[in-house]
């Protein structure tokens, strides 16, 4: 179990780190507690992911829209207040987008 004390997280204070995509760029935010990872995802207009993930995820979009492709073909288009959930290992996904996003991405081993 995971005991984590109160705290209110100011993301203005929370450094940006530059990932790049195959196309365009991530700027991740995050805070890292024992077996959770909470983090501020912004991808600019153009963005591709540059490797497919097979990690779990809770998704949460906050601005704009983006898609999340399926290795199968298969693709959903997520906007503003909409949010995915997939345990590891259930799916082969990566993220595209065309205008650019924010996301809220919550990650760790509750998802196995």
């Amino acid at each position: 179990m995971i005991n984590i004390p109160f705290q209110a997280i100011d993301w203005s204070q929370v450094p940006k780190v530059e990932y790049k995509g195959e196309t365009g760029t991530a700027y991740w935010q995050t805070l890292q507690f024992e077996g959770l990872r909470i983090r501020m995802v912004e991808y600019s207009a153009g963005y591709l992911a540059d490797h497919w993930c097979k990690k779990g995820h809770i998704v949460h979009c906050l601005e704009g829209e983006f898609v999340s492709e399926l290795q199968g073909g298969t693709e959903f288009k997520l906007s503003k207040g909409m949010t995915y959930i997939v345990s590891d290992e259930l799916s082969t996904h990566r993220s595209v987008t065309k205008d650019g996003v924010m996301l809220m991405i919550i990650d760790g081993d509750f998802l196995r």
